[in-house]
């Protein structure tokens, strides 16, 4: 690398990293990754780096992934590198921000200590912060930017539906349905959950006509689709015509797309935040353009 900053990224973001790289000015480098056959990973990255770097990891099944990041943060250092910036367009371990029982571990904090261990910036997308204001409440560095899918999907939305309902389905993604229904005055409202385990959820509907009612549930995180499966089909028994569904990270994990499927809902949209078969938007130049500001 020569360029005044460059972008480190692994071989299953290649698409996401060359794209990201065109639109901010990047020079990218391929991190090669190994894994002896007791699991433990050898990686390799260029002879020399840049003063800026920027390593882009979007944390989906995280654990790996973060060790990955502890051996290339610290060799980037030794490398040349003056400043890291992480982009991680989902950051994992944001969820579990208190102890809920004695001796628990509160990942958020012991994992957002670790990546400031690391970096000098973060840059991420719709983190799930609950209990929290800000990211570097979680993240203390220097630099944080959270940046958001919302607006992306609502104008998504707006391609395929005149005049949608919007609906939240739990307090925590009022702020991801405002931020998709206010430029285009979608009308919007939000459930309310009751959760009883992983797998297991109540969803009340707030007040609310949707009779004949063109209606996507927007949230944050698609995980076990439990929560949007139930809201769909509470929604499609309240006479809503269609029930669409809007997430920013498709983890969807097991049988969560059949899940959602078999509720009733229609359609399944996502950003490319994580790489998923449902990925409608891309972040890709909204995050460069950060990229470039910060530079």
């Amino acid at each position: 690398m020569t360029s005044a900053a460059g972008l480190l990224y692994f071989e299953d973001e290649t698409q996401f990293a060359l794209q990201l790289a065109h639109d901010a000015g990047l020079t990218p480098a391929l991190i090669q990754r190994h894994r002896f056959p007791d699991g433990e990973l050898k990686l390799r990255l260029p002879s020399a780096l840049p003063s800026h770097v920027v390593v882009l990891r979007s944390l989906v099944n995280p654990n790996e992934k973060l060790v990955e990041l502890l051996l290339v943060a610290r060799t980037a250092r030794s490398l040349g590198a003056q400043r890291l910036t992480l982009v991680a367009p989902y950051l994992a371990y944001m969820r579990q921000d208190i102890a809920f029982h004695p001796g628990e571990v509160v990942s958020q904090r012991v994992v957002g200590q670790f990546l400031a261990s690391l970096f000098d910036a973060v840059i991420t997308v719709d983190p799930h912060l609950h209990r929290i204001h800000s990211l570097d409440e979680a993240i203390p560095v220097a630099t944080t930017v959270v940046l958001s899918g919302a607006p992306l999907l609502g104008d998504l939305i707006a391609k395929h539906h005149a005049h949608p309902f919007l609906i939240g389905p739990d307090g925590e993604s009022a702020q991801w349905v405002a931020a998709a229904a206010q430029s285009h005055g979608f009308d919007c409202a939000v459930c309310k959950k009751i959760r009883h385990g992983d797998h297991a959820v109540d969803i009340l509907l707030p007040s609310i006509d949707v009779k004949g009612r063109a209606v996507v549930v927007l949230d944050d995180v698609a995980s076990s689709g439990q929560t949007l499966a139930r809201a769909a089909q509470l929604l499609l028994a309240a006479g809503a015509e269609s029930v669409d569904v809007a997430v920013t990270h498709a983890l969807f994990a097991g049988d969560a797309l059949t899940v959602i499927s078999n509720a009733g809902v229609s359609r399944i949209w996502s950003t490319d935040c994580i790489r998923h078969e449902s990925n409608a938007v891309s972040l890709c130049s909204t995050i460069a353009h950060c990229l470039i500001k910060l530079n």
